[in-house]
């Protein structure tokens, strides 16, 4: 019989190896890229969590006054509110369908759930379930809106700000009512984000965000103040990113309010909608492959010693 060494040593090794392993690869955190809408220059900009500019331009034809944007997989959705279109690009900015939706009446806020899209449309006062590869489910899911512009989902809740009475209200992502006026009293709002059972609704009309639970409780009405015209927003971890018409910037803050960088991006033409999508590191994944590499090297370190 072949002699092998000791199932004990065998361990020690592979434990030595794997901490080696993580001292050279570090599990470090996932970094993120935010996708903004110009809606003054037709285009679609990238960014990197700091701020620094990845692709200012990453797409730059054949959009019409875009405004909501949604990430779909590696595919980014944007609403055309001047072509009554949604369409369709990579995140690399390569042009997938400039109509995977068509005839729609006045989209302004998309939200993905799965492999389904819903759509508001600030026209028709309605919302539109699609699937994200373009097929309609349902044109008028709801409707009797009032000049609906916001969207999010949490579970299988959907929540619509509507700017015409100053509400937001709750749904099912069936259509289901759940309350019309959830939230009431506010003013001008757009943007509207969730982050596990509060939202972050922006406010045109005073340049705040406000803080509300998802079941309607106010938390803070003014939780981020002193913006200038806040349009969209979306939220990474605990960060929240704000889009400021009026000034062509982004800001960050925490989702407790607390200021992080009124200015992170500036020069923007008219920011109207935003994405933020997270990608693990590099490290990360070298050290998961690293681990499986180092498991299998233990395995086959036992069985011969078995033999």
């Amino acid at each position: 019989m072949k002699s092998s060494p000791p199932l004990r040593l065998t361990k020690n090794l592979f434990g030595g190896l794997f901490a080696a392993m993580l001292g050279l690869c570090p599990i470090t955190a996932a970094h993120a890229q935010i996708f903004v809408t110009n809606l003054n220059g037709n285009s679609i900009g990238e960014y990197n969590l700091d701020g620094t500019t990845a692709n200012a331009s990453l797409v730059s034809s054949g959009l019409v006054d875009p405004a909501g944007i949604a990430i779909s997989g590696s595919n980014l959705l944007v609403a055309n509110l001047g072509s009554d279109t949604i369409g369709e690009y990579t995140t690399s900015g390569v042009l997938e369908n400039a109509s995977l939706v068509s005839g729609l009446g006045g989209p302004e806020g998309i939200a993905i759930s799965g492999s389904n899209l819903f759509v508001v449309n600030v026209g028709s006062g309605t919302i539109g379930e699609y699937t994200t590869s373009g097929v309609l489910e349902n044109a008028s899911l709801i409707s009797g809106l009032n000049d609906p512009e916001g969207i999010a989902i949490s579970g299988s809740n959907l929540f619509v700000k509507n700017t015409g009475s100053g509400t937001i209200g709750e749904y099912t992502t069936s259509g289901v009512l759940e309350s019309a006026s959830l939230v009431s009293g506010l003013d001008l709002s757009s943007g509207i984000a969730v982050s596990g059972s509060n939202l972050f609704v922006a406010n045109y009309g005073s340049g705040t965000i406000g803080e509300y639970t998802t079941s309607g409780v106010l938390e803070n009405a003014s939780l981020v103040s002193g913006l200038n015209d806040p349009e969209g927003i979306a939220i990474s971890g605990s960060n929240l990113f704000v889009a400021n018409y009026g000034s062509g910037t982004i800001g960050e803050y925490t989702t407790s309010g607390a200021t992080l960088n009124a200015s992170l991006v500036s020069g923007l033409g008219g920011p109207i909608g935003l994405a933020v999508e997270d990608v693990p590191e590099p490290s990360t994944w070298a050290m998961l492959l690293g681990g499986l590499g180092l498991l299998a090297f233990w395995r086959l370190r036992t069985r011969r010693a078995l033999v």
